[in-house]
């Protein structure tokens, strides 16, 4: 079985920083498409960001692009979220999810991934 594993999640002032990572332990196993994704109470989730294993494309939530960075290590099967300049409408729980095959299609909507993280929290004060 897959597992995912986060952490990084915490409380952080408006204006700070959190890093998250998300590492896929397991079965060996091929990783195309990893992603991230958040739910704030009483909020449905929603995208965050979303990468390809190989790092060639990578994509991010209006709501996010720029302040926050997907990054990863494709030999251990690990993902980042670097998130900077957080808001308080950052306030949720971050899920990391993977996916093994090629569903970039999907990549913005839970049915392109087929694993997920326990979901880690973020908080952010004022």
């Amino acid at each position: 079985q897959v597992q995912l594993v986060e952490s990084g999640g915490g409380l952080v002032q408006a204006g700070g920083s959190l890093r998250l990572s998300c590492a896929a332990s397991g079965r060996s196993f091929a990783v195309y498409g990893m992603g991230w994704f958040r739910q704030a109470p009483g909020k449905a989730r929603e995208f965050v960001a979303a990468r390809k294993r190989s790092g060639t494309s990578t994509e991010y939530a209006d709501s996010v692009q720029g302040r926050f960075t997907i990054s990863g290590d494709s030999a251990e099967n690990t993902v980042f979220l670097q998130m900077n300049s957080l808001k308080l409408e950052d306030t949720a729980v971050y899920y990391c999810a993977v996916s093994r095959w090629n569903r970039w299609d999907f990549r913005r909507i839970s049915n392109g991934y087929e694993y997920w993280g326990q979901g880690t929290q973020v908080t952010v004060s004022s």
